[in-house]
């Protein structure tokens, strides 16, 4: 197979994945005799979602590892699927039912349902065929889709059960409630969102006229479902008046002064008011001192039958400009003041979140159940225990602090897309939760009840089905494990979870504790939490800024007036959209160029550090094209050089294979470093320290094989003996095939062109792919101390040579000779590897360097080097001069700047950095040029 002479990923890319999936190399591992079996779960995407750059450094991340594992003949499966998305893609199909002038209500649940599934069947794989452009190698025979028939099943049995446990009920709670949507929301669907609002001080009238109590809120609509007023118990400034009422302004009741630890004495006037259907912090006091909950709300947000009639059907907001008025007209407001707060707002509609009292289900969180332990407290103890364990380990604090403060779960949606909870309501109140119809029916009439049945309206929240996706997705019945199901068997528990930090909460516990609880496994035994992809200053990508990278874009390229109408597309604020095409066409003058997969990929890999966020800089991204460009042109070389050539993969007697092969210094060091480096992979692996993975694969191709190997064996095979020569082609073979299988999972349409073409001629056994291939375990005896000190000697030597010509300002291309005096045998061994490396017409060993000599000498251990060429001292010296005066100059520029408190304080941090490493690098170079200077001072 003969390589093109550029690497162009675009046509292997388009080539090699259609190939892979046909031939069903994702396929799950079932084979008995393999011991070792890893899966890995795809934390399932939106279905009618895009690819972002989230999915891909995540999906990068797991699709490493599923390769890796795969290649190291583990049974291996990497579970695909995704998600209903029931908020989301509710959304989507209603804005075209909208664009139609039709609502939902219109066509009734049954029709509008057919539209959703029409609309799933269209762009359900539009995120799945992206995943196949990463790379990616899950096992899409297995795919599952929350909403398929068997993972539905699952679904409804859970429920029947966990309600039949006592650990599902349906109750009036406090939920956050999206008004334009009319459901309940998680808090993951919730933004808070730091706002500029006002601070209203009211003054509450004691009922016995003695006085008045001014007490402070943001939200004074919510005044008129007030249930009483608060101060903290050791506040000596209103403990005289506990027990005492106050007179609701614009309402006819009284309020009860009390007291509670949860009041912030020095929060505005010490002194707050209780509104219990509206404040989830006022719920949790209302329960404590057991207030009447009056809800003010329609279910629209517009005040309800509750409140006086004059605000009765009014707007929230529009009732809040009212209610100010009224209170500043009858003498009740005492002042207003600017005030900054947080405003939760929903993600999908942007519009105000509402505490809400409202009938939900609930999984009982903290219950105990006939076993004697809470669905919470099983999951805590399975990381307690050590069964299921976090990289990096902090995250076990978040995990335990949710846990250990849990709230019943609101499991219930106020929507028509998704999994009906399978509860039937009877004319007299009575609830029978059943797996169909049928059987509630016959509950019903078990129970003395013959009158009619009506299904329950709302669905279940997505995160409930993906709370079961570690066993729903292997095809879970209640019947196993008495039942048999070898996947099941096999891959749960799974071996890893790849995961944001930002949903520990809402999946990463629910997992644990669904899993646990039903089927008495973990889920998974690693989790390992990455941060979250941040663009390079280190701001939240996000459309209304600008600054949102699509993974697909860095892989194909763009132009820039494609990527300026991709980003502006859909804004309606004109400002807004000029303002993001200024900065696309600032940041990206030439569009973004095509990377390719393997690049995008290896740089995901490599930012993959442990912390919370991720600063993604493009730059990264060409420095790792430039990284395969020179595997391509590293394996160009190997071909050109082994291709047709003896490489002594012949057998021979012992006796011959010494005559045969002559392994150098150079050839024993390399090798000995690749083992190294496997040991090093191998690690990096088992610790999921992916940054480091990459470093070492990068550092040993770049560094080791292609800058300095390569070069040696040039050498080697220019001026060495025929078995010196042979064993050189061998060495450059079978090590850059070993690199090859190292760095596919990393790099995988690179690495499989490559070694089509180079495993043949390094005498591996040939496979119809890469990924089937063995992957590189380190053989210890071969590594070889004295050959990489030999080498180190070497490389040592070289750094000095070339820092000798740096100084005397010679050009590359000029070949000058070099004096050395040292050990003589190891220096004439090193000799004809340091002429090329060099640029050296010769090298002369001598007994001493000339007294004399002006030219600058380079010690390195015992040996002494230097450059024999005449210098004109007066030349030099004004050089010399001139460069020592331009670097103080810039040191002294570089020292003010930093100096500068304003500059620090206000300049990016990447800039402050970069003016320090500009100051140390100019002091660098100003001491290696004193002392240059000293001596032709002497001279």
């Amino acid at each position: 197979m003969e390589l093109a002479k550029s690497f162009e990923p675009a046509e292997i890319e388009r080539r090699w994945y259609p190939e892979w999936e046909a031939r069903g190399y994702f396929g799950a591992g079932l084979a008995t005799d393999k011991p070792e079996a890893f899966c890995i779960l795809l934390p399932p995407p939106n279905v009618t979602g895009t690819l972002h750059m989230g999915h891909g450094f995540n999906q990068a991340i797991m699709d490493a590892l599923t390769r890796y594992h795969r290649m190291r003949g583990d049974n291996t499966l990497w579970q695909p699927g995704t998600d209903h998305a029931g908020i989301a893609t509710q959304i989507v199909v209603e804005r075209q039912l909208d664009a139609q002038g039709i609502s939902r209500h219109d066509l009734g649940r049954e029709k509008f349902l057919e539209k959703v599934w029409q609309w799933k069947e269209f762009s359900g794989s539009t995120i799945t065929q992206q995943m196949r452009r990463l790379g990616t190698s899950p096992d899409w025979r297995r795919e599952r889709f929350t909403m398929d028939a068997g993972l539905s099943r699952t679904v409804t049995e859970t429920f029947v059960r966990l309600y039949r446990e006592g650990l599902i009920y349906r109750g009036k709670r406090l939920v956050n409630w999206d008004p334009v949507l009319q459901t309940a929301v998680s808090d993951l669907e919730v933004a808070q969102e730091e706002e500029q609002g006002k601070l209203w001080h009211i003054r509450y009238p004691l009922t016995d006229g003695s006085g008045t109590l001014t007490v402070a809120t943001t939200r004074p609509e919510t005044m008129l479902g007030d249930t009483a007023l608060m101060i903290h118990p050791e506040d000596q400034r209103y403990r005289h008046l506990l027990g005492k009422t106050v007179r609701l302004p614009l309402c006819d009741r009284d309020l009860p002064i009390i007291a509670d630890a949860y009041v912030d004495p020095a929060f505005g006037t010490g002194c707050v008011k209780v509104t219990p259907a509206h404040d989830f912090n006022d719920y949790a006091v209302g329960q404590r001192h057991k207030l009447q909950m009056i809800p003010i709300l329609t279910l629209d947000a517009k005040i309800n039958e509750n409140a006086p009639a004059r605000y009765q059907g009014m707007d929230r907001f529009a009732a809040r400009d009212q209610i100010v008025a009224d209170l500043e007209q009858q003498g009740y407001l005492d002042r207003v003041e600017a005030h900054a707060l947080k405003v939760p707002r929903g993600d999908r509609t942007g519009v105000v979140i509402e505490p809400m009292l409202t009938d939900q289900w609930f999984v009982a969180m903290s219950k105990t159940g006939a076993d004697g332990s809470s669905i919470a407290g099983k999951a805590l103890d399975c990381v307690a225990s050590g069964e299921v364990r976090f990289f990096p380990e902090n995250w076990v604090n978040t995990y335990n602090q949710w846990l250990n403060n849990i709230q019943d779960w609101c499991i219930s949606r106020q929507l028509w897309w998704g999994h009906q909870i399978p509860a039937w309501h009877g004319d007299d109140g009575r609830i029978f939760v059943a797996h169909d119809e049928f059987e509630a029916r016959a509950e019903a009439t078990a129970q003395g009840y013959c009158g009619p049945l009506t299904r329950d309206p709302d669905v279940l929240d997505t995160w409930y089905s993906s709370a079961l996706w570690p066993f729903s997705t292997l095809d879970w019945t209640p019947q196993w494990p008495a039942e048999t199901n070898p996947a099941l068997e096999r891959y749960l528990p799974s071996t890893v979870l790849v995961t944001g930090f930002d949903i520990i909460f809402f999946w990463v516990a629910r997992m644990v504790m669904m899993t646990r609880h039903i089927t008495g496994k973990i889920p998974f035994k690693h989790v390992y939490v990455h941060g979250l992809i941040r663009d390079a200053e280190g701001q939240k990508m996000s459309k209304s800024k600008g600054n949102v990278l699509d993974p697909i874009d860095l892989i194909d390229g763009i132009d820039l007036e494609a990527l300026i109408a991709k980003r502006t597309s859909g804004l309606m604020n004109p400002k807004q959209a000029t303002q993001i095409e200024e900065r696309t066409r600032r940041e990206y003058p030439k569009g973004i160029q095509a990377f390719g997969t393997d690049a995008l990929r290896f740089t995901f890999l490599s930012l993959a550090s442990p912390g919370r966020d991720i600063k993604f800089d493009l730059s990264r991204c060409e420095g790792y094209r430039n990284f395969c460009n020179k595997l391509w042109n590293a394996t160009r070389f190997v071909l050109m050089h082994t291709a047709g050539q003896d490489l002594g993969l012949t057998a021979c007697t012992p006796g011959q294979c010494e005559t045969a092969l002559h392994f150098s210094f150079a050839d024993r060091w390399i090798v000995s470093k690749l083992q190294r480096t496997e040991v090093e992979v191998a690690q990096h692996y088992a610790d999921y320290r992916f940054d480091l993975l990459a470093r070492s694969i990068y550092e040993f191709v770049w560094d080791e094989f292609c800058d300095w190997y390569v070069e040696l064996s040039k050498v080697q095979l220019q001026t060495g003996t025929e078995p010196e020569i042979r064993a050189t082609r061998r060495t450059l073979a079978r090590v850059l095939e070993v690199v090859l299988r190292l760095a596919h999972p990393l790099l995988p349409f690179i690495t499989e062109e490559l070694w089509q073409a180079l495993a043949p001629i390094a005498g591996r056994k040939t496979h119809d792919s890469i990924m089937l291939a063995a992957y590189p375990r380190a053989q210890m005896e071969k590594i070889d101390p004295n050959s990489e000190s030999r080498v180190q000697q070497l490389k040592d030597l070289a750094y000095a040579c070339r820092n000798l010509r740096g100084e005397m300002n010679l050009s590359p291309a000029q070949r000058v000779p070099l004096l050395a005096t040292g050990n003589n045998d190891s220096l004439a061994g090193l000799a004809p590897y340091l002429k090329p490396l060099c640029k050296l017409s010769e090298m002369q060993i001598v007994d001493a360097l000339p007294a004399d000599a002006s030219a600058p000498v380079a010690i390195v251990g015992e040996t002494k080097l230097m450059l024999q060429i005449e210098i004109d001292l007066a030349v030099e010296s004004e050089r010399l001069e001139k460069e020592i005066a331009r670097l103080t100059g810039e040191i002294g520029k570089a020292q003010a700047k930093l100096a500068n408190e304003s500059f620090v304080a206000r300049a990016p941090a990447a800039v402050v950095e970069q003016e320090r490493k500009r100051l140390n690098a100019f002091i660098a170079t100003l001491d290696n040029l004193e002392p240059q200077r000293q001596r032709l001072q002497r001279s």
